[in-house]
C-alpha cells in the first residue's frame, strides 16, 4: 500500500509538472513610440494602412481606453517594466532617473518559471554604456549612476538604443526636415546612438534601411531559438517608430502618393511597423506556437506635437499623429496624452472580437502575466499600481477595482472608470466624465462634489505612498 501510495503521488507531480510545462504561455509585448490614438487603421483613421494591426483587433481584444502609465516615453517603460507608477523609482521624465537595481522587472520574474528573455529597439531605462559616448547620456561621467542596461536587469538577449533614432538608416544623422535633429549633427554622419548587444558590445552589420525591420531581423531569430529549445519566452519589442526622426523609404512612402510629403513620411513609418508586426505573427503561426503565445501592444504615449503650431491638436511638419479629437498630446495628462492604442491576442484564451471598455493601462501588464505564471507577486513585498487584466477581457468584470493615477512634472490625473480627474500645482482640479465627455470640454468639479472628493482622497493617500516609494521605502 505505502509504495502504491508513493507510485501515486510521484505519478501526480509528474503530471503537475507536465502540466505546468504545456500551460507556460509565450509572452510578447509591443509598443511603439509617439503613436496617436487615432493612429491605427482599426480606429477610423482616414489615410493610414494597418492591416497586421486591424487583423491583430478582430483576432483578440481591443481595449477601447487604453493608457500609458506616461505622457512620455520613459515613464511608460518603467511601468511596463514594473507594473509600478514611475514616481516610485525616480523616472520622472525621459533621460531622467533610470531603471533601479532593487526593482524587481518582468524579465527577473518570468525567469523564475524558465523563460528565456529579449528586448529589442529602444529601451530608455538608462544608460547602456559607461565608456563611449552614446545618446543622451551615456558614456558621461556625471550620468555613470545612470548606467542600466536590460543585460542587467533579466535579459538574456538584447538589441537595444538607449533612445530614439531616425526612423530610417538609424545610425546616421538625417536631412533636418526629419525633425528633432540636433543643429550640431552632421547630415550623413554619425547620429550618435548605438544599438548595443552587451557590455560593451556595439551591432556593426545589417542597420541600414527601415528601423522596424532592423528589430525585426533580430527579433525572430530570438524566438526561433526559444522554440526550438522548448523554452518559453518573453520577447520585449519596443519600436521607435513613430517617434522623430520621421522618414522612410520609397516603398512605404509610395502608398500614400497621393498625400503631402509630411503624410508620406509619418504614415509610411507606422505603415512599416505595421508590415513587421505581420511578419512576427507569420513567423508565431509557422512554428505552430501563436495560440499560446499572449501578444500584447500599445503606445508609450500620445503623438508628439511640432514646436512650430500653436494649437496642439493641429498635426504639422513630420508629426502628424491623431488623437481622434482627445484633448492635448504627448507631455500632457489630458486624454490625448494617455489614451493609445491597446490590443491583446491570445488565440488559446482571448475570444475574437472582444471589446474592453474598462480603463486600463500599461502598469496592469506586470500583474497579468504574474497571474497567467502563477506568480504570486505579494512576495516582492511593494506596493503595485497595476491589475490583473484577465477578468477584463473575459468579461467578468465591467469596474475598474482601483483608480489609475498618473503624475507628470506639475501635472496629476486619476482615472475611475467614468471619472477623470485632473489637475495642476497651480490650478485647482477639474472633474471629467470621460464616459460622456471623451474631449474633456466640460468641467463637472461644481456640480459632483462627492465624485470630486472621493478621487482627491484617493490621489493624496495614494501619492504619500509614492513619496514613501521615492524615499526607497519599498526596498
Amino acid at each position: 500500500m505505502k509504495y502504491h501510495l508513493i507510485f501515486l503521488c510521484a505519478t501526480l507531480l509528474l503530471s503537475s509538472v507536465a502540466c505546468d510545462q504545456e500551460e507556460l504561455t509565450n509572452i510578447v509585448l509591443i509598443m511603439a513610440d509617439d503613436q496617436g490614438w487615432g493612429d491605427v487603421g482599426y480606429n477610423g483613421h482616414p489615410h493610414l494602412q494597418t492591416p497586421h494591426l486591424d487583423a491583430m483587433a478582430e483576432s483578440g481584444a481591443v481595449f477601447s481606453r487604453f493608457y500609458s502609465a506616461g505622457s512620455v516615453c520613459s515613464p511608460t517603460r518603467a511601468s511596463v517594466m514594473t507594473g509600478r507608477h514611475p514616481s516610485r523609482m525616480g523616472i520622472c521624465s525621459a533621460n531622467c532617473g533610470h531603471l533601479k537595481q532593487e526593482e524587481v522587472t518582468l524579465a527577473e520574474m518570468v525567469k523564475e518559471k524558465g523563460y528565456r528573455t529579449g528586448h529589442f529597439g529602444k529601451w530608455h531605462l538608462g544608460t547602456l554604456s559607461r565608456d563611449i559616448l552614446d545618446a543622451n547620456r551615456g558614456g558621461k561621467k556625471e550620468n555613470y549612476i545612470h548606467y542600466a542596461p536590460p543585460w542587467d536587469h533579466g535579459f538574456d538577449v538584447s538589441f537595444s538604443t538607449e533612445s530614439k533614432v531616425p526612423t530610417w538608416d538609424p545610425m546616421i544623422t538625417p536631412p533636418q526636415s526629419a525633425e528633432d535633429v540636433k543643429p550640431t549633427l552632421i547630415e550623413g554622419g554619425p547620429f550618435g546612438t548605438y544599438y548595443w548587444t552587451g557590455p560593451g558590445q556595439r551591432a556593426t552589420e545589417n542597420l541600414q534601411g527601415d528601423d522596424s525591420r532592423i528589430i525585426m531581423d533580430r527579433v525572430i531569430p530570438f524566438i526561433k531559438k526559444s522554440v526550438a529549445s522548448k523554452q518559453p519566452f518573453l520577447t520585449v519589442i519596443w519600436f521607435h517608430a513613430p517617434h522623430l526622426p520621421v522618414l522612410t523609404g520609397e516603398k512605404h512612402k509610395s502608398r500614400y502618393a497621393h498625400l503631402s510629403a509630411d503624410q508620406q513620411e509619418y504614415y509610411g513609418v507606422i505603415s512599416a511597423m505595421d508590415a513587421q508586426i505581420g511578419r512576427l505573427n507569420a513567423t508565431l503561426k509557422n512554428l505552430g506556437v501563436d495560440q499560446n503565445t499572449l501578444v500584447f501592444y500599445t503606445a508609450d504615449n500620445g503623438p508628439e506635437t511640432s514646436l512650430k503650431v500653436r494649437d496642439k491638436n493641429i498635426p504639422y511638419g513630420r508629426a502628424q499623429g491623431l488623437t481622434n479629437g482627445l484633448r492635448g498630446r504627448k507631455r500632457s495628462l489630458y486624454e490625448g496624452g494617455i489614451r493609445v492604442p491597446g490590443i491583446a491576442v491570445w488565440p488559446k484564451k482571448i475570444n475574437p472580437g472582444t471589446r474592453v471598455e474598462v480603463p486600463c493601462f500599461t502598469s496592469d501588464y506586470f500583474p497579468t502575466i504574474a497571474h497567467v505564471l502563477g506568480i504570486d507577486i505579494m512576495q516582492y513585498n511593494r506596493p503595485y499600481d497595476g491589475e490583473n487584466l484577465m477578468p477584463y477581457w473575459k468579461g467578468k468584470k465591467n469596474k475598474r477595482q482601483h483608480p489609475m493615477m498618473f503624475q507628470f512634472k506639475n501635472q496629476y490625473a486619476v482615472i475611475d472608470n467614468d471619472f477623470k480627474l485632473y489637475g495642476t500645482e497651480e490650478t485647482p482640479p477639474k472633474l471629467y466624465n470621460i464616459a460622456e465627455d471623451n474631449a474633456e470640454a466640460h468641467d463637472l468639479s461644481s456640480q459632483q462634489q462627492s465624485p470630486l472628493s472621493n478621487l482627491i482622497s484617493h490621489y493624496n493617500i495614494w501619492n504619500q505612498s509614492v513619496q514613501n516609494s521615492a524615499l526607497g521605502g519599498d526596498y
